[in-house]
């Protein structure tokens, strides 16, 4: 069966050298202003919501949109949409948008004087191919354009993928066994998932362009096997999924098991990565409920026995016992002979013993992977390690 770790413990020791990483969550977690940083799905939910509520879109010709300056801010652009006549204030994303939808440099009309932008904006929308466009329109004191999509764009709302995460998660905030993590001690190497929920800390996020959110079960540890030393091997479960209703991005999940998460949301020792991606084509909506929703659910109350069985099979299949046969398994496995030299070389170091089992040539593998300074070939290379495990499931 599969075993989890005592959660009594404030802290466990994890082994940093094992799995590849990921920096998704660190690089939004670099990027976020205090007013995008919430410390509660609840308090992420309400916001997004709130929004929603104040929405509606129209579908229009887009040679009815009128270009005009703003009279008290004549260096500011607003458009006059079929059936009234006060001016909307289209946000900087929807501006690019609409700039994009036409054919239109948007970074060369920003530099130019409104009066003079909006003649060229306009002359795109008279002239425009597509004939149609898709507004999203926010009323909050003022009527902004918050998107000018495509008349087939498929919105799924921010909202909605939040209220599909808290329907398994509840707060975020240990209220359930979901929650926001923990840190990573580089000094000790231990990680405690116990660490105090605050703007520098939370893992959950929202703009006026997308929404990002990163949970983990980090305080019911897995035990998969031991570590050289005799230590467990631990491992607990994590998922992130983000949108935007607004075009700035695909919808997705990605689930996956990992060892641990530093202060500055760096993911490390991951395995039996997954990850889902929507497209806002005609179905999103649709495809969201039938792919996405049921697999964050499923994956939130999966038992752990199929990975850590997985895993012990890659560490009990032993494919080579001399030099030889390592070459030859890497070889036939597609590696050059200069990567079949570092990956052994890799296995060496971390663990005092050339490697053996399918487990240690993932581990040598997913090490050089990290050692990748393009994407590409960390990508290429991170694919073939598990590509091997995959065959001993």
């Amino acid at each position: 069966m599969a075993s989890l770790a005592p959660a009594t413990a404030r802290s466990y020791r994890v082994d940093v050298s094992r799995g590849k990483s990921t920096a998704r969550v660190s690089s939004e977690w670099f990027s976020r202003p205090d007013d995008e940083r919430f410390l509660s799905l609840s308090d992420l939910f309400d916001s997004v919501r709130r929004r929603a509520d104040r929405a509606h879109t129209r579908i229009v010709e887009s040679k009815t949109i009128k270009v005009e300056a703003h009279r008290s801010q004549p260096e500011r652009l607003g458009l006059i949409l079929p059936g009234s006549d006060m001016p909307v204030t289209p946000t900087n994303w929807s501006f690019g948008q609409l700039c994009s939808l036409v054919g239109a440099p948007p970074a060369y009309l920003r530099d130019l004087p409104a009066k003079l932008a909006g003649i060229n904006l306009q002359h795109g929308l008279l002239t425009h191919r597509g004939e149609q466009v898709k507004l999203l329109q926010t009323d909050d004191g003022r009527t902004e354009l918050r998107a000018v999509t495509g008349p087939d764009y498929g919105r799924i709302w921010d909202h909605e993928l939040v209220s599909a995460v808290m329907r398994f998660a509840g707060d975020g905030t240990g209220d359930t066994r979901w929650k926001i993590p923990g840190t990573l001690d580089w000094r000790t190497m231990h990680y405690n998932p116990y660490v105090d929920v605050t703007k520098d800390t939370t893992t959950l996020y929202a703009s006026d362009r997308d929404v990002f959110l990163f949970l983990v079960d980090d305080t019911n540890p897995i035990e998969a096997g031991k570590l050289p030393n005799g230590d467990p091997d631990l491992y607990f479960r994590g998922f992130y999924a983000w949108n935007s209703e607004v075009g700035a991005r695909s919808a997705g999940v990605a689930v996956f098991y990992l060892r641990w998460v530093c202060a500055n949301r760096l993911v490390g020792g991951i395995e039996r990565f997954e990850e889902i991606k929507i497209r806002h084509s005609k179905f999103a909506a649709e495809r969201f409920a039938q792919q996405a929703e049921p697999t964050l659910a499923q994956f939130a109350d999966a038992s752990p026995r199929p990975f850590v069985e997985g895993i012990r099979a890659a560490r009990e299949r032993i494919v080579a016992r001399k030099d030889e046969d390592r070459e030859t398994f890497l070889r036939n496995r597609g590696f050059s002979k200069p990567e079949t030299g570092r990956i052994i070389q890799a296995v060496i170091a971390e663990e005092g013993r050339p490697p053996e089992s399918v487990f240690d040539f993932v581990n040598g593998i997913t090490a050089v992977a990290r050692s990748k300074s393009q994407q590409d070939s960390r990508l290429e290379l991170e694919g073939k390690a598990r590509l091997l495990l995959e065959q001993v499931r």
